[in-house]
């Protein structure tokens, strides 16, 4: 009687033993490698691979990275793309995550081994960045930021705000719902289109809490429009003489201002303007890590330190490091992808085009994440089937992921995004997903 061929499939603990596996063990953790192991192991028991093949069936089934979240090329156009983590950081703060990743000083004094303030150098180069802000606060995100704003400021109280700023913002999340969360009562003034000064003047009362200012930076409206400035908003004072404060929400966190987004506003100015305080993203124009940002008057940004809601929203040593080398560092790519001209980028996209017998196309990108959405940048990419886009998706092999965009029936790859050594790259991408003839086809099998 033949010997049972189940009993050759090798154990556990032999092929953990081999070298590539105390490898990947090293990379990957026990648990993942031992379950391809195992997975392995019941192949052959089912009859599916035979017990020589385990070894090199679990190498296969190992992942290649520990996060699940995959790496891709942002061949979109547009720059702030919220589905694909928004800002991409520059190497210079990658350099600084890399650095925070152990034991850092985030909350020591070296020098006497006191406790600090948490993240002080984050916030010295944001005061040195904005310097009509007399404080500076970073919390998780901008909605944690307005969330912790009104609360300090308004808790069983009121929050006037005009019905004309009442935005929705990403996920379906609304300001109105944010606010109420907060525990303030929210008095809405004027109409969606039109906006006075007496409404504010009107609605302020004993239980105003804070006037919200909220930058619409996802829509525009157009035509029979009034709205208040902060230059009338920082007057107005309650019944018994005391001054409200004005919580300025620009949104995606321009620090100052950039001649290419006009109507983009930004810290420097709206703190000049009159507000109290500007709050705005630290992942959107800025072009750092996922944060929330509170800057101006010094009080106020203190007493927003202390509540104890603080504690909750309060940012990652992570996410200081990669803020304060993105402001205080070189141009990020985020800036750079926004002011690539035209004629900056055709060369490029002409020599990928030539190289896969495509032809090139005007376009215009977008700025994403919400921000300055009537503003066209103009650009060029490589025309391509729209078959092509989803291979260039969902990539054979090592091949990157690259995500084109469809318009109009067509596949588009912009180059706007894409950082120049990368461009190597896109072309591996692009002949794969073109069947290397620049047909679009899909490519023959190999059997």
């Amino acid at each position: 009687m033949s010997e049972d061929p189940r009993r050759a499939i090798p154990r556990t603990d032999t092929v953990l033993a081999q070298a590539p596996f105390v490898a990947a063990v090293e990379q990957l953790g026990r648990t993942v490698v031992r379950t391809a192991v195992a997975a392995a192991q019941q192949r052959a028991r089912d009859g599916e691979i035979a017990p020589d093949e385990v070894v090199d069936a679990a190498l296969a089934a190992l992942p290649t990275r520990t996060s699940s979240l995959t790496p891709v090329l942002n061949a979109t156009g547009v720059v702030v793309h919220t589905n694909i983590g928004r800002a991409p950081l520059s190497p210079t703060a990658i350099e600084a995550v890399v650095d925070a990743a152990g034991y850092v000083d985030v909350e020591m004094d070296l020098a006497t081994g006191a406790r600090s303030r948490r993240g002080a150098g984050a916030l010295a180069a944001l005061l040195e960045a904005v310097p009509d802000a007399a404080g500076a606060l970073v919390v998780n995100n901008g909605a944690a930021a307005l969330v912790l704003a009104t609360t300090a400021l308004a808790a069983g109280r009121e929050v006037v705000v005009s019905r004309g700023e009442m935005v929705e913002i990403g996920d379906g999340f609304r300001l109105p719902d944010l606010i109420a969360s907060t525990g303030a009562r929210l008095r809405e003034v004027g109409t969606t289109n039109r906006t006075h000064l007496r409404d504010y003047t009107d609605a302020i009362g004993p239980e105003t809490g804070c006037v919200l200012k909220v930058h619409p930076s996802n829509f525009r409206v157009d035509g029979f429009v009034t709205s208040v400035g902060l230059d009338e908003l920082r007057g107005l004072t309650r019944p018994d003489g005391s001054s409200v404060p004005v919580v300025a929400d620009i949104g995606s966190g321009l620090l100052s201002p950039d001649p290419l987004l006009p109507d983009e506003p930004d810290a420097t100015t709206w703190l000049r303007a009159g507000a109290t305080i500007v709050t705005a993203s630290g992942d959107k124009l800025l072009g750092g890590p996922q944060a929330g940002l509170v800057l101006g008057d010094a009080e106020v940004v203190e007493k927003l330190r202390r509540h104890p809601l603080q504690r909750a929203l309060r940012v990652d040593k992570l996410a200081l490091a990669a803020l304060e080398a993105t402001v205080r560092g070189p141009v990020p790519p985020v800036t750079a992808a926004l002011h690539a001209t035209a004629d900056d980028l055709r060369p490029r996209v002409e020599a990928l085009a030539a190289e896969v017998g495509r032809e090139i196309v005007p376009v215009e990108g977008r700025v994403g994440g919400g921000g300055a959405p009537g503003v066209p940048l103009p650009g060029w990419a490589v025309e391509i089937p729209v078959a092509a886009v989803e291979r260039l998706r969902q990539p054979e092999g090592d091949l990157p992921v690259v995500l084109a965009r469809v318009e109009g029936g067509r596949g588009l790859v912009d180059l706007r995004c894409i950082p120049v050594d990368r461009d190597v790259d896109v072309l591996a991408a692009l002949r794969a997903a073109l069947g290397h003839d620049g047909s679009g086809a899909t490519p023959p099998s190999s059997s």
